[in-house]
């Protein structure tokens, strides 16, 4: 079936602007799967227009066949817009229902969608997926968490989507008002946008804060909504209906890319197989995975461990020690499960250099520099620092302050 729709979606691009001069692909269709590494790697600087406001390239129909426009989180230079078709649109849906069909959602269910609506693609696909499935929607754009926590109270919300960083700012906004947030009807929460939901001490606390069970999420802008968590919370699946998923490794002797084995950390590429109106073939999307073609799990989809463990692009290496910032955050949630952070990287002498301001007293700041000397084996200078100096974020969060090019 994968075979098929990967030689339909080739005969579709053969002739497009994008596919047909720019990034060639092959004109005949392909015995086997195995063939696809035939095909060239794309990357997100192929994909990206030429400047702020421009759609990437390979949305490349006539404007008037689109009829949703998004953008992403801009955490890696400026904001790239994306197109979609209806018909694209109602793939996304697709591949919601796999998501919702993981958290059990219900058409009794009432789902408070707790994220601003603008021109972020985040929960929009979720929210239209919702409402085909017949689930009662609770728009929460717009408004202070203190309000979203009272609709959610009001309207008996037994589903919560939004980012594992603002279910926990919530947890935090409830404290401050001797709110019990486990009193709520609330009984899953679908996180997205950032690693987290798959992440022990994040997830356990989610879990603690509200009572409910998460179900982790993984989808970008320009590639789809491809995986949804295990029951267990311990992974990610990827939805192999409609995506074609390769675990490569990259370096100096393999520039294209190395098949490595069960269990080894790689780089996860994926092909779209159902969007047409901007279509990705082979794209790194440089979430850094490690996956499992033989598992013990129920479902027989791709298991990725863990999920996203980190980006291949926010890698640091401090010391010697690659360092990504989930597995600094997994550390922080054990000390502050809902204090606030920052991590500071600056280049001194072409070393990388990482700091740490916490929102904690000096103790936890300690007891925060202690556990990441006995995980990684390097010092690391954690700053305690006042509450409510630091950020919050409804979307994305962007904690890691790269310095290193100024």
């Amino acid at each position: 079936m994968q075979l098929q729709r990967l030689n339909e979606l080739l005969l579709e691009v053969q002739d497009r602007s994008f596919y047909g001069r720019h990034h060639p692909c092959n004109r005949r269709p392909l015995e086997s799967l195995g063939d696809i590494t035939s095909l060239p790697l794309l990357t997100k600087d192929q994909l990206l227009g030429e400047a702020a406001g421009h759609p990437a390239q390979v949305f490349d129909l006539p404007r008037t066949d689109y009829t949703r426009l998004h953008q992403t989180s801009g955490t890696r230079g400026f904001p790239m817009t994306v197109l979609d078709t209806p018909s694209d649109w109602a793939w996304w849906l697709t591949c919601w229902d796999y998501v919702l069909d993981a958290a059990e959602v219900q058409r009794d269910d009432v789902a408070m969608m707790a994220f601003s609506f603008g021109p972020f693609i985040g929960f929009w696909t979720a929210n239209d997926a919702l409402v085909r499935r017949g689930t009662t929607v609770v728009p929460g754009g717009g408004m202070t968490s203190q309000q979203r926590i009272q609709m959610i109270s009001d309207h008996g919300c037994t589903v919560l989507c939004c980012t594992p960083t603002y279910a926990l700012h919530l947890g935090a906004v409830a404290d401050k008002h001797d709110i019990d947030l486990t009193k709520t009807a609330v009984r899953r929460i679908i996180v997205a946008g950032e690693p987290g939901g798959s992440t022990p001490s994040v997830r356990n606390r989610l879990e603690a804060t509200w009572g409910a069970c998460v179900v982790d999420h993984a989808g970008a802008s320009e590639i789809g909504a491809w995986g949804f968590g295990n029951k267990a919370g311990t992974g990610i699946h990827v939805i192999e209906n409609e995506f074609i998923a390769e675990l490569l490794r990259f370096d100096a002797e393999n520039p294209r890319g190395v098949e490595v084995e069960d269990g080894e950390q790689a780089e996860l590429v994926l092909t779209s197989l159902g969007r047409f109106g901007g279509p990705v073939i082979r794209y790194r999307t440089g979430d850094v995975v490690r996956g499992y073609r033989e598992h013990d799990q129920a479902c027989r989809f791709l298991f990725l461990e863990g999920g996203v463990l980190g980006r291949v692009d926010d890698m640091m290496v401090i010391r010697g020690v690659n360092v990504f910032p989930s597995s600094i955050e997994s550390m922080v949630r054990e000390i502050a499960p809902l204090a606030e952070f920052r991590m500071i990287a600056t280049r001194v002498d072409e070393m990388d250099q990482l700091a740490i301001e916490l929102e904690a007293d000096e103790l936890d700041a300690t007891k925060l520099s202690d556990l990441i000397r006995d995980r990684l084996a390097m010092r690391v200078g954690v700053e305690a620092v006042a509450a409510g100096k630091l950020p919050r974020f409804e979307a994305k969060a962007k904690r890691l302050v790269d310095r290193r090019k100024m």
